[in-house]
């Protein structure tokens, strides 16, 4: 078989300049021919008439879809809500802990400035005690120096 008899009538194939990259080729279709039937789309389905009670049912089942849309919307909507009240909730309660965390440490390290601070004051007290003593037993031996010498 030949490759004219391989195509179509309605396509005419042209090659092209050769390129290093491939050959290329130009497909023309020939214009449609008035005799030539096309293939129709199927026809538009008909819609029959509808009584009153169908319709009737029909809006009846549309306005139940809704309501059953609305309630589920609604649903999620308080789950939604109710997660956020969770959320802050815990954070309250993480926070509240941390206070009281902290509160504790800052009253630990209050409590310890405190006792040593009393600490350093005993400790001067009884320096400044001693000095006393060593200042008074230094005015006596002055004295009881200055008694033998005179």
């Amino acid at each position: 078989m030949s490759a004219d008899m391989d195509k179509p009538k309605d396509i005419e194939v042209k090659e092209l300049n050769k390129r290093a990259s491939g050959q290329a080729f130009e497909v023309i279709l020939s214009p449609p021919t008035p005799d030539a039937k096309a293939e129709r789309p199927f026809s538009p389905i008909r819609k029959k008439e509808m009584s009153l009670d169908e319709i009737t049912c029909k809006l009846e089942a549309a306005e139940e879809r809704r309501k059953s849309q609305q309630a589920e919307f609604l649903k999620q909507l308080a789950e939604k809500r109710e997660y956020g009240k969770e959320v802050i909730k815990k954070a309250i309660e993480e926070n509240d802990n941390f206070c009281k965390v902290t509160q504790e440490k800052v009253t630990q390290k209050m409590e310890a400035n405190k006792e040593n601070r009393n600490a350093r004051m005993v400790a001067l007290s009884e320096k400044f005690k001693e000095k006393d003593k060593k200042i008074e037993e230094a005015k006596k031996n002055k004295e009881a120096m200055t008694k033998q010498g005179v």
